[in-house]
């Protein structure tokens, strides 16, 4: 039980069905579908749908996803991917005859082919209840009516300003006449709105072809961009089977690659072999593990994880327990390892991570991204589509996984993750912050199953994150940890943000009682009934 004496929150208690998510207006959409006969696929696609419309700098439909879902009535977890593609025409030998040396988070050729929208409607013609055309009607109201900004998404929008002012249509919808939104301004996208409808109405060719689809081709071509309409027809999810490993008598299940949700199962097979730290969460000791476990693990990260279609991703050697072993072995308990070489993409992206638990017991598991802040920063004029750059999971370099290639997908860092225990669902789960989600997964599992916090506390304890160097430190590690750290050889350094929010809620099956816990470090909340 947390200390009263302190600011925090406690956990949401409810016993039918909850929802977590990272703004209150889509939290309280997910608790309205579920509450009029919507299921946890209905709700989780319909609170997405808001957020692409209240937190734009983090989430839209011009962006990819990935889900979890765990049915009540099944032994297993299912699992799509739901990201985009490089246009066909998008080769390594196309983008040097136009002279791109670097891939820019502000270019076209980094607008992979957006699968959010084509996934949401597979998720609810296979699992849901209700379509397309009634979940999406709280989103259009928001895009349509406004909205009141959120602070943290005032705040992130403030930070990204400069980037809205890049490409003009961008500019006269996110900063009319210069303007940026604070906390509390309300805040209108007629044109998303339009668009939304079209979706409603058509359902994923409402985005993929017809006037939605020529209007971001024509545009993305207009500055340069390879894309044609039939990528946009050409693009698909995919059902793929998810990767997962064993920790403390539960198991971890997480999306496979082109995802890097195998970088949190192999940094989990590592933490597994130590006992846990005799001075708990807080301590010297379980920072220094956490920290030497996330160098090894995004080092294999950078080498192996790409497109298993046009890669040879070694799944198995990753996932190996003896594998963890050897790389466990590495790490001495007194000083840190000789610096590893540093990974080669930029640090700090947005994303939104939901979740939900339905009555019947169905939990889904959902992540929904357009990587850095307002994505690439380029919007459809006439569809007002703000299209993602995850393009920036390529390299240019021949040879390398994740070098371009038509109709490849790029490295993704957006990750859910699930957990289960003798088949059945116990928490779903996900921590946001680009390239910090897996270690995000492993800090808030091992909170939980190494030291006891429940979901509440172990989201909302301070964060650290080994990347390029240093260690970013967020201001709630004590001066006492990083001084210790810096004793073992660690570089800690003040993190520029918080690293990330989560979500997750524990589903307790003996008492019959749903834990949701929802970060600080985002507006949202949890809410159950």
């Amino acid at each position: 039980m947390r200390d009263f004496h302190f600011p925090g929150r406690s956990p949401v208690l409810a016993t039918r069905a909850m929802a977590a998510t990272s703004q209150p207006l889509a939290t309280l959409t997910a608790i309205d579908i579920l509450r009029s006969g919507g299921n946890a696929i209905d709700a989780a696609v319909a609170a997405c749908a808001v957020l692409c419309v209240v937190e734009p700098e983090s989430t839209g439909i011009g962006g990819d996803c990935f889900c979890l879902y765990a049915p009540a009535d099944k032994d297993r977890v299912i699992a799509l991917n739901g990201s985009g593609r490089a246009p066909a025409a998008a080769s390594l030998e196309a983008l040097r005859e136009r002279g791109v040396t670097a891939l820019e988070e502000s270019s076209p050729h980094v607008v992979t082919v957006p699968g959010a929208v084509d996934a949401w409607a597979r998720l609810v013609a296979d699992h849901g209840r209700k379509g397309l055309d009634e979940l999406l009607q709280p989103a259009i109201r928001f895009a349509e009516q406004g909205f009141p900004v959120h602070a943290r998404v005032a705040y992130d929008w403030e930070r990204e300003g400069a980037k809205l002012l890049r490409d003009e249509a961008t500019a006269r919808r996110f900063r009319p006449g210069g303007w940026l939104p604070a906390e509390g301004d309300l805040f209108v996208q007629p044109e998303l709105a339009q668009t939304l409808r079209t979706i409603a109405a058509k359902g994923r060719d409402g985005f993929y072809a017809g006037e939605v689809a020529e209007d971001i081709v024509a545009h993305l071509r207009a500055k340069g961009g390879l894309h044609t309409l039939d990528d946009f027809a050409a693009q698909h999810c995919d059902y793929v089977e998810p990767v997962s490993t064993e920790y403390r008598g539960y198991r971890v299940h997480e999306c496979p690659p082109n995802g890097v949700g195998i970088v949190a199962l192999l940094m989990l097979n590592i933490l597994e072999g130590f006992e846990p730290a005799a001075g708990g969460a807080m301590s010297v000791e379980r920072w220094h593990r956490l920290i030497e476990a996330t160098r090894l693990a995004f080092r294999d990260r950078n080498a192996f994880v790409a497109d298993p279609l046009q890669a040879d991703v070694p799944v198995e050697m990753l996932l190996s327990k003896d594998y963890a072993a050897a790389l466990r072995a590495k790490i001495r308990p007194d000083r840190a390892m000789p610096e590893l070489p540093p990974p080669g993409w930029p640090p700090h992206e947005d994303t939104v991570y939901l979740c939900v638990v339905d009555e019947d017991g169905n939990a889904v598991s959902f992540i929904n991204s357009l990587f850095k802040g307002f994505g690439s920063g380029i919007m459809a004029p006439r569809s007002g589509v703000l299209l993602q750059n995850r393009g920036l999971g390529f390299t240019l370099e021949p040879g390398h996984p994740n070098c371009i290639a038509p109709g490849k997908r790029p490295m993704h860092t957006i990750i859910p993750g699930m957990l289960t225990r003798d088949g059945a669902a116990v928490m779903p789960f996900g921590v946001m912050g680009g390239h910090y989600q897996p270690v995000g997964h492993a800090s808030m599992l091992t909170n939980m199953l190494d030291y006891g916090l429940d979901v509440q506390a172990a989201i909302d304890l301070p964060r650290l994150f080994a990347w390029d160097g240093a260690v970013e430190v967020e201001r709630g590690i004590p001066a006492e940890v990083a001084e210790g750290l810096a004793r073992l050889g660690h570089r800690p350094k003040p993190g520029d943000r918080a690293h990330g929010g989560g979500q997750g809620i524990w589903i307790d099956r003996r008492r019959g009682v749903l834990i949701g816990g929802s970060d600080s470090r985002k507006d949202g909340c949890a809410l159950g009934y």
